[in-house]
């Protein structure tokens, strides 16, 4: 075992460790994101279930340790979870949509915790457990005396750390944006797997098992580098990664949605027909009414959330007096809507947070549209008293903030109650209307009167079509009453009201299928997916 005596070998092993932990971890949030986002509860599953991963980890290695020094068993442990890894991008989403059909059939409630929950202790904690074992066998054959052990454990647990923060640095800024997550999880298991045939071929040891290995990742390299996260959908036009997201881009004959997810919702749909449309961005062109679009030679307008532009766009149609701002955090989404979603170049959008950016201007807008909300994902910064303070404060006398909120539920005690009593909490007014067909409502606020604004602007609209479209919203505007349930940048549990209405909405789909099994069994349900 020449090669243990060289301690630096020994200290390189923790450090690999460390960093492919780390890794492996925010790997996790971006494999489980499309599914599940990236919220606050998904982390905290995913951190839960990595720290329960390395204690068992911990208990064993050093137990192993004892029981039997053979350096062996550790390496042959770090190669079986490098394979474990390599096989992460093909084999984990086929487990996460396996777990999430099968939990809606087995829970009642909080499907998306327990599904995230399941999902995450299937893939992660066995391979994570096995790295687990690293530093505890590592002090058995690095600790020469009791007089240097501090010294070499201290060395160790450095090494340990720095791995540890490089591999939380590199997927964030290099790996998953530039080459993906599928890459991201081959290269580190890459690079555990080159530690152990390191160790194994010195020692001229283990080569069958080696080889084996090499083969079976080399295999799950070529299968999971090709493999789609919606590997069921075949009319994906674009499939990538950002700082911030996942992003598929879908195309039929009529229109061209943009996800960041693919278990459920869309991000922004972009109309093909030079027409109305019936979604919530036609109901949101009744802020122009609402802020005298007919009465003034121009209306300044600020998107916080730009996405594609679907707004921006649509009001583009029937509007020539609207100056557009635009204002998104992810830069690949920007991109994305100037290549498929025809986002004129003269549009210009700032690369930016939507309540920085209000933080860091003085500018006033007549109308600001809020649209943030994709699903649980919501910022919570964004949610807050504070925030609609600071619209507040950027609009002009008579100016509307119209907000989109897609997460309707059945009475009261939901997101959209809760935002809407925050809205109104710093508003005077605000009206809701629901969208047909959709669980989207559009809210529009202001310290001005603008139903009756609204009333006289729609009358002066030539466009016939648009015409019957706003004195629709305009007859079903429902004045909101307001009530408590108010959410401050100290208290904004968006997330979890999120993932309550996102369960709602799932049971509610789910509920014909359920049946379905409950009387005929698992053929009765395949024969009616088939």
């Amino acid at each position: 075992m020449k090669i243990l005596k060289n301690k630096i070998y020994l200290y390189l092993t923790e450090f690999f460790a460390g960093m492919s932990v780390m890794a492996a971890e925010l790997g996790a949030s971006r494999l489980l994101a499309p599914y599940f986002s990236s919220s606050q509860i998904v982390w905290t599953i995913i951190i839960g279930t990595i720290m329960i991963a390395m204690a068992l980890g911990n208990i064993y290695g050093g137990r192993s340790a004892d029981k039997s020094p053979d350096p062996d068993r550790l390496y042959l442990r770090i190669t079986v979870a490098a394979v474990w890894l390599a096989g992460i991008p093909f084999l984990g989403r086929y487990i996460i949509v396996g777990i999430s059909g099968l939990l809606i059939l087995a829970v009642n409630s909080n499907l998306l915790i327990w599904a995230a929950f399941a999902a995450c202790m299937a893939i992660f904690v066995f391979p994570l457990f096995l790295l687990g074992t690293v530093t505890p066998s590592l002090v058995k054959y690095t600790v020469d005396s009791l007089d240097s052990s501090g010294r070499t454990v201290g060395i160790l647990n450095a090494s340990n750390t720095i791995g540890s923060i490089i591999g939380t640095f590199v997927p964030t800024f290099i790996t998953i944006p530039s080459v993906g997550t599928s890459a991201t999880f081959l290269i580190f298991a890459g690079i555990l797997l080159i530690l152990s045939a390191v160790y194994f071929i010195s020692e001229k040891r283990k080569l069958i098992h080696m080889a084996i290995a090499v083969i079976i990742t080399i295999i799950f390299c070529i299968v999971g580098a090709a493999s789609s996260f919606a590997f069921w959908q075949d009319d994906i036009e674009y499939e990538g990664e950002s700082v911030y997201n996942y992003l598929q881009v879908t195309e039929n004959d009529s229109e061209v949605i943009l996800s960041t997810n693919v278990l459920f919702g869309v991000q922004s749909v972009y109309e093909k027909s030079r027409g109305l449309t019936g979604m919530y961005y036609d109901y949101a062109m009744a802020a122009p009414y609402m802020a005298g679009v007919h009465e003034k030679d121009g209306l300044d307008v600020l998107v916080l959330g730009m996405g594609t532009g679907t707004y921006a766009t649509q009001c583009s149609k029937y509007f020539d007096n609207l100056n557009f701002e635009g204002v998104e955090i992810d830069e690949n989404i920007i991109s994305l809507s100037r290549e498929y979603f025809s986002l004129p170049e003269s549009l210009h959008v700032e690369l930016y947070d939507g309540r920085a950016y209000l933080n860091a201007i003085d500018k006033k807008y007549d109308i600001i549209m809020v649209d943030a909300y994709q699903d649980i994902t919501i910022p919570f910064q964004m949610s807050s008293v504070e925030f609609f303070t600071l619209v507040k404060d950027h609009l002009n006398p008579g100016g509307v903030m119209v907000m989109n909120m897609n997460m309707k539920t059945g009475g009261d005690g939901g997101i959209n109650t809760y935002l809407s009593d925050t809205v109104s909490s710093v508003f005077e007014n605000v009206y809701t209307v629901p969208v047909t067909r959709s669980s989207n409502v559009e809210l529009f606020a202001s310290d001005g009167d603008i139903k009756a604004v609204m009333a006289k602007n729609v009358g002066e609209e030539k466009n016939p079509d648009l015409n019957a479209l706003m004195v629709n919203v305009y007859e079903n505007l429902e004045e909101y009453i307001p009530g408590d349930k108010i959410m401050t940048d100290d208290k904004a549990p968006v997330e979890l009201l999120g993932m309550k209405a996102i369960d709602a909405l799932i049971f509610d789909e789910a509920d014909y299928y359920k049946k379905i099994f409950k009387r005929y069994g698992f053929k009765g349900l395949i024969e009616s997916l088939s």
